[in-house]
C-alpha cells in the first residue's frame, strides 16, 4: 500500500513539472522523465485520436460497404425475432433519412437532425417522427457496437448518435382517433357489393374482395392476416360456430408472429361456407393441398396452383367498393377502419372488453379501449345518474 501512494506521489509531482513548465521540454528533459517512470515499472500509453485523416475509399467499394451493413442490420433485427413487417418499417425510415440526406448515415451530425426532425418532419405526426428517431437511434447503435471500427477505417469517421437528449422528438405514439361507419352504412356497401357479383365482370376477384372485406367487418381481421391465411386453417369442429386459426397476428412492439383463434361468429360462419362452396374452386380444384390459400390469387404458381392474394388487391378492392357503393367514406373506409366497426358493433352487441381483446388479438386491454371508446356512454350514464339524485334530493326539500 505505501508503494501505491509513493507511485501515485511520483507521477503527481511528473505531471505538475508538466503543467507548470513555460517552454517546451527539451529532449533530455522527456528521456529523463521516461527513465523515472521506466524505473518504476510504470509506462505511458500513447493516444491515439481515432479521428485523425485517412484517405478515403472510392465511392464503389463505400456504396458496396454500405449496403453490406444494412444487410447486416436487418439480419441483426431478424435474428432479434422481429417481425418482417417491423424490419422493413425500420428500414423504410432509414431509407427516407438516407434519401433526403443524399451521404451515408454514419455521417449524420446532431446539427443534421436539428434540421430534418426540427424542420423537414416539423408538421409531420408525432408517430412518424418517433419512429424515425427510434429506427435511426437503433441503427446507430448497431453501428457503434459492430462497425465503430470498420467505419473509421474505412472513413476516418467516429460512429456517434446524432440524437441526444436535446433534439429527441417528444410525444405519443398513440394513434389518431377513428370513427368508424355506422352499422346501416357499412349494411349498404355490401348490400350493393353483393347485388355487384352477378353482374361483375371478373366474378371470382370481386367475391374474394368481398368475402374478406366482410370477414375484417364481422371478426376484425387485419388484412395482413387475411392474406395468410390457409384453407386448412377453418377448423368448423373448434366451438359453436367454428374457429380461424390465426397463424400470422400482430405481435407486441415487433415480437413477431402471433398466433390466435378467432371464433366464427357473427356471421362469418355463413360467409366462409358460401365463399369456399361457390367461389374458391374458381381459383383451384384441390381442397386438400398442404398451403393451399384461402384467398388466392387469379396468378398462378409454376406447378398450376394459385398464389396467395396481396393485401394490394383486397386493399384496392374495398376502396373501389366504397367508391361505388358508399361514396360518404370514399378514400377513408380501409381495412384497419373495418376493423375498428367490428370491435364497435361486438361492444354494442354485449361483448365484454376481454372477449374483444381476443377477438381482435390485442396484447393490451388499453389497446382494445380506444377501439370502442366512441361507442362507450360511460359519461353519459354517470350525467344521467347524477341528475336523477340531484331530482331526489329536491324533492325531499318540496
Amino acid at each position: 500500500m505505501a508503494r501505491a501512494f509513493f507511485l501515485l506521489e511520483v507521477l503527481f509531482s511528473l505531471v505538475t513539472q508538466l503543467r507548470d513548465s513555460r517552454s517546451v521540454l527539451t529532449l533530455s528533459d522527456r528521456s529523463a522523465i521516461g527513465v523515472k517512470v521506466r524505473r518504476l515499472g510504470l509506462a505511458l500509453a500513447v493516444v491515439r485520436d481515432l479521428r485523425e485523416f485517412r484517405d478515403p475509399v472510392s465511392a464503389e467499394e463505400l456504396e458496396q460497404f454500405e449496403t453490406d451493413v444494412l444487410a447486416g442490420f436487418v439480419l441483426a433485427r431478424a435474428s432479434a425475432g422481429l417481425a418482417d413487417g417491423t424490419i422493413r418499417g425500420d428500414v423504410g425510415h432509414l431509407d427516407q433519412m438516407r434519401a433526403w440526406f443524399g451521404r451515408p448515415l454514419w455521417e449524420l451530425e446532431p446539427a443534421d437532425a436539428d434540421m430534418y426532425f426540427g424542420k423537414v418532419l416539423r408538421g409531420s405526426p408525432s408517430g412518424t417522427r418517433l419512429a424515425r428517431a427510434q429506427a435511426l437511434t437503433t441503427y446507430f447503435l448497431f453501428l457503434e457496437l459492430r462497425h465503430k471500427v470498420e467505419i473509421h477505417q474505412v472513413t476516418g469517421r467516429v460512429v456517434e448518435c446524432p440524437i441526444d437528449e436535446m433534439n429527441r422528438p417528444r410525444g405519443s405514439k398513440d394513434a389518431a382517433l377513428r370513427i368508424p361507419p355506422t352499422e346501416p352504412e357499412v349494411k349498404a356497401l355490401f348490400t350493393g357489393w353483393g347485388g355487384e357479383l352477378a353482374t361483375c365482370r371478373k366474378f371470382a376477384p370481386t367475391a374474394r374482395n368481398y368475402t374478406a372485406a366482410k370477414l375484417m367487418s364481422q371478426v376484425g381481421l387485419r388484412v395482413s392476416e387475411a392474406c395468410k391465411l390457409d384453407l386448412a386453417d377453418i377448423k368448423w369442429d373448434l366451438g359453436r360456430f367454428g374457429k380461424l386459426h390465426v397463424r400470422h397476428g400482430k405481435g407486441a412492439r415487433g415480437s413477431g408472429p402471433r398466433e390466435r383463434m378467432v371464433p366464427l361468429i357473427n356471421g362469418a360462419d355463413r360467409t366462409l361456407r358460401w365463399f369456399i362452396e361457390d367461389v374458391w374452386g374458381q381459383y383451384d380444384d384441390d381442397h386438400t393441398r398442404p398451403g393451399a390459400p384461402l384467398f388466392p390469387s387469379e396468378r398462378k404458381n409454376t406447378d398450376g396452383s394459385s398464389r396467395r392474394v396481396g393485401d394490394d388487391a383486397l386493399r384496392n378492392g374495398l376502396a373501389a367498393a366504397a367508391k361505388t357503393h358508399l361514396p360518404g367514406w370514399a378514400d377513408k373506409l380501409t381495412p384497419h377502419v373495418l376493423r375498428h366497426f367490428c370491435a364497435s358493433g361486438l361492444y354494442l352487441g354485449g361483448l365484454d372488453l376481454l372477449a374483444i381483446q381476443e377477438v381482435l388479438g390485442h396484447s393490451w386491454i388499453a389497446t382494445t379501449m380506444r377501439y370502442i371508446h366512441v361507442q362507450q356512454t360511460r359519461v353519459e350514464d354517470a350525467w344521467v345518474a347524477g341528475m336523477e339524485r340531484a331530482a331526489k334530493r329536491l324533492e325531499g326539500l318540496a
